[in-house]
């Protein structure tokens, strides 16, 4: 599915927010709007919402937040690629760039930026990806751009050695979150959440499920993950 065309001064270009906090989702859409370049059509909090809201409404533009209720921004980014819905996506996101830009746009992304960038940042990150480019803020310079998204990128050591899902499993051990609620969650089985957990360990050199705990725990405590 072809994106539209980008909006012209007369026409504000139009923006869905996928982000599952409530207050920052309207606080956003609130800013986004007083610019005046920009108008919000639509706000959702999960992949399926936010699937549905994209459809119906097929904006200019999406910013996504990487953490959705019941979900990750990145499966969402995989399924608006899966459904060819062709529509730049900024994402907006708490998350360390140097760990979650690379697979943000592997997954389809077409800018990364903080949630501590100021809005002076915010609206070029908006009009660059409407214009069709790629924007990264911070330390990412375009060298590290063309590694990331051409086909000879590679992948780090440590965390970055672990794939999408695997990381999204350690996050949610880091939570503390039991094993019986990561399978509801991500709607795997329990079989699958273990091979998971087993390929981690192997990945991060931890010799056994406390260890992993522990490690996993220390890192969300530090990165907010």
């Amino acid at each position: 599915m072809p994106a539209k065309a980008n909006a012209t001064a007369a026409q504000p270009a139009r923006v869905v927010i996928v982000e599952d906090h409530q207050m920052f989702r309207e606080w956003l859409g609130r800013m986004i709007c007083e610019d005046g370049t920009f108008t919000v059509c639509g706000e959702a909090d999960n992949i399926q919402s936010a699937l549905a809201i994209i459809q119906r409404t097929q904006p200019d533009v999406i910013i996504l937040d990487l953490t959705l209720r019941g979900s990750s921004g990145l499966e969402l980014l995989k399924d608006l690629r899966a459904q060819e819905i062709e529509i730049p996506v900024l994402v907006l996101s708490m998350h360390e760039e140097s760990l979650y830009a690379e697979r943000a746009l592997r997954a389809g992304a077409r800018g990364y930026i903080s949630k501590q960038a100021d809005s002076s940042t915010l609206f070029k990150a908006l009009r660059t990806v409407l214009s069709g480019e790629t924007y990264l803020e911070g330390p990412i310079n375009s060298l590290l751009l063309q590694k990331f998204v051409g086909p000879g990128g590679q992948k780090g050591g440590g965390l970055g050695s672990l794939s999408d899902r695997e990381l999204e499993v350690f996050q949610l051990i880091g939570k503390g979150i039991a094993k019986r609620e990561i399978v509801r969650r991500l709607g795997l089985g329990e079989a699958t959440v273990e091979t998971y957990q087993a390929r981690i360990k192997e990945k991060l050199h931890l010799r056994n499920a406390s260890e992993l705990y522990t490690f996993a725990a220390r890192w969300v405590d530090e990165h907010g993950g």
